[in-house]
C-alpha cells in the first residue's frame, strides 16, 4: 500500500513538474511571438514614417519651386516696368533739355536785341544832341548873316508858306474835282455794267453757293457749337465755308469746289436729321459721306457713258467723268458740256461718214483733264491726254483731247470734229462767264501755292479767297515751325499771286492721341 502511495505521489509530482515545464515552454513561445509581432509593427511604423517624411519633403520642394517661379515672374514684370519708367523719364528729360535749349536761345536773342536797342538809343540820343547843337549854331550864323532875328525870319517864312499853301490848295481842289469826275464816270459805268450782268449774278451764285434748310433757327446755335467748335470742325474737314446770317431757317455753304460743297451739304443734312452734332460725330459723318461720294461719282460717270452709248471706259476715268458734274468752266457745267460735245461730234461724224462711236468717245473725254487740273500741274489738255494714255485709250481719242484747243496738231478727222463741237457748245449765248473762271482759277492757284510747302496735309481756300486754311502734319511741323510756315506762305502769296484786298493765312496743327479700351 505504501509503495502504491509512493508511486502515486511520485506520478503526481512528475505530472506537476511536467505541467510546469510545459507552461514554461508555452509562455516562452508566446513571449517570442509577441516580440516578433512588436518588431514587425515597429518596422512597418518606421517605413510608413519614412514614406510620409519623403512625401512631406517633396511637397515642401514643390511649394518652394512655385514660390520661386512666382517670385521670378514678379521680378521680371517689375524690372520691365522700371525699364519703361526709365525710358519715359529719359524721354521727358530729353524734351526738357530741348525746351531749355530753345528758351536759352530765345533768351540770348532777346538779350542781343536789347543790347542793340540800348546801343541804338544811346547813339540816337548822341546824334540828337549833336543836331540840336548844330541847329543852334546855324541859327546864330543865319541871324548874323541875315541881319535879322529869328522872329522876323519866322514872320517872313510864314507869309511865304501861306501863299504857297493857297496855291497848293487851289491845285489840290482842282485835282480833287478832276478825280471826283473820273470816279463818278467809272462808278456810273460799273452801275450800268452791274445792271447788264444781273442775269449772270444768279447763275454764279447757283454754282458756287448751296443753301441748306434748317428745321428751326435754334439749330443754327447747335451747328455753331460751344465757342464755335462744331462749325470749325465742319469747315476744317470739308474745306467749305459756312455762312450763318439772318436768313431764317437756312445756312449757306460756299466753296468753288462742287464736290466739297456737295459733301458738306449731305453731311450737314444728315447731322441735322440725326440731332447729334459734335466734332467726333461730324468727323464720322463727313468721312462716311466722302466714301459714298466716291461711289456716287462712279454712278454719275456710268450714267453719262450709258446715255451716249460709249462703253468699255476704264473705271478710274468713269470716276473722273463723275467729278465733272461738280466742275464748271467759264460758268458752264463741264459734264453737261462734255455730253453736248460728244453728241455734236457724233452727229458731225455721221454726216461725214466717219466712226461715230469714236467721235462720241473723244467728245465725252475731251475735257477729262479738268477733273484733276486743280491737283496736277499743267493745262487740262495735257493732263487729259496723259490720263487717257495711262488708261490705254485709243490714240485718236488721245490726239483729240490734246488738239481740241490747237495745242498740238490734229492727226485725224475725229480730232477736228471734237474741236468744232467744242467751239459750237461754248459759243452759245450766255453759256460762259469769264469772270467766274478767273475767280475759281485764282482760288485753285492759292491752294496749289500753299500745298507746295513741306508738311502741308490739306489746304482750303474759303471766304471767297480772302482766307486760306492750312492743315499741317503734326509730326512734320511743330508749333514754332507752324508760325514760320504761316509767314512764309503769306510772303509767297504777296510775291507770286495777284488778288484784291487781303488774304488771311491760318495754319492748323492738331495732335491726337488714341487708345482702345479692351
Amino acid at each position: 500500500m505504501q509503495n502504491l502511495a509512493f508511486l502515486g505521489f511520485g506520478g503526481l509530482l512528475l505530472g506537476l513538474i511536467a505541467g510546469y515545464f510545459l507552461k514554461m515552454v508555452i509562455a516562452k513561445f508566446q513571449v517570442g511571438s509577441a516580440e516578433s509581432t512588436a518588431k514587425k509593427i515597429l518596422s512597418d511604423a518606421k517605413r510608413e514614417a519614412e514614406t510620409k517624411r519623403k512625401e512631406g519633403v517633396l511637397d515642401i520642394k514643390e511649394e518652394m519651386h512655385k514660390a520661386r517661379v512666382e517670385f521670378d515672374k514678379e521680378t521680371r514684370e517689375r524690372r520691365q516696368e522700371l525699364q519703361r519708367l526709365e525710358k519715359r523719364l529719359i524721354q521727358k528729360e530729353e524734351n526738357l533739355d530741348h525746351k531749355v535749349d530753345i528758351l536759352e536761345k530765345k533768351e540770348r536773342e532777346v538779350n542781343n536785341k536789347e543790347r542793340n536797342i540800348n546801343h541804338r538809343d544811346r547813339t540816337l540820343k548822341e546824334e540828337e544832341q549833336k543836331l540840336v547843337r548844330n541847329a543852334e549854331e546855324q541859327k546864330k550864323i543865319l541871324e548874323r548873316l541875315a541881319n535879322m532875328s529869328s522872329e522876323e525870319a519866322k514872320k517872313i517864312l510864314m507869309s511865304r508858306m501861306e501863299e504857297e499853301a493857297k496855291r497848293d490848295g487851289a491845285l489840290m481842289i482842282k485835282k480833287i474835282e478832276q478825280d471826283t469826275r473820273e470816279q463818278a464816270t467809272k462808278k456810273a459805268r460799273e452801275i450800268v455794267g452791274m445792271a447788264i450782268q444781273r442775269c449772270a449774278a444768279e447763275h454764279t451764285a447757283e454754282i458756287t453757293v448751296t443753301a441748306v434748310s434748317l428745321p428751326s433757327d435754334e439749330m443754327k446755335g447747335r451747328i455753331i457749337g460751344r465757342e464755335g467748335r462744331n462749325i470749325r470742325a465742319i469747315e476744317t474737314l470739308t474745306g467749305v465755308d459756312l455762312i450763318i446770317d439772318d436768313t431764317p431757317e437756312a445756312i449757306t455753304l460756299s466753296a468753288f469746289d462742287g464736290v466739297r460743297r456737295e459733301v458738306a451739304r449731305i453731311a450737314l443734312e444728315r447731322l441735322i436729321t440725326d440731332g447729334r452734332i459734335h466734332p467726333g460725330r461730324i468727323e464720322e459723318v463727313v468721312n462716311k459721306v466722302q466714301k459714298e461720294m466716291e461711289e456716287n461719282l462712279k454712278t454719275i460717270g456710268d450714267e453719262a457713258a450709258f446715255e451716249l452709248g460709249v462703253s468699255s471706259i476704264h473705271p478710274e476715268i468713269i470716276k473722273l467723268l463723275g467729278r465733272l458734274k461738280y466742275r464748271t468752266s467759264y460758268g458752264q457745267n463741264v459734264l453737261q458740256h462734255s455730253k453736248e460735245v460728244a453728241a455734236l461730234a457724233g452727229v458731225l461724224a455721221g454726216e461725214l461718214g466717219v466712226n461715230v462711236q469714236l467721235a462720241k468717245r473723244a467728245g465725252l473725254l475731251h475735257d477729262i483733264g479738268k477733273a484733276v487740273s486743280h491737283d496736277v500741274e499743267g493745262t487740262h489738255t495735257q493732263i487729259g491726254a496723259d490720263m487717257a494714255k495711262k488708261y490705254n485709250e485709243n490714240p485718236k481719242v488721245i490726239n483729240a483731247i490734246s488738239a481740241h484747243h490747237e495745242d498740238v496738231e490734229a492727226t485725224c478727222i475725229e480730232s477736228v470734229l471734237v474741236a468744232a463741237a467744242d467751239a459750237i457748245s461754248a459759243s452759245r449765248p450766255g453759256v460762259r462767264r469769264e469772270s467766274l473762271e478767273h475767280y475759281i482759277k485764282r482760288l485753285e492757284n492759292l491752294e496749289k501755292l500753299a500745298d507746295s510747302f513741306r508738311g502741308v496735309d490739306k489746304c482750303y481756300a474759303i471766304q471767297a479767297g480772302r482766307e486760306i486754311r492750312i492743315i499741317v502734319d503734326a509730326d512734320a511741323v511743330d508749333d514754332v515751325t507752324s508760325n514760320q510756315l504761316a509767314r512764309d506762305i503769306a510772303k509767297k502769296i504777296e510775291k507770286e499771286l495777284e488778288y484784291p484786298g487781303q488774304i488771311k493765312v491760318t495754319v492748323i496743327r492738331e495732335v491726337r492721341t488714341v487708345e482702345v479700351a479692351k
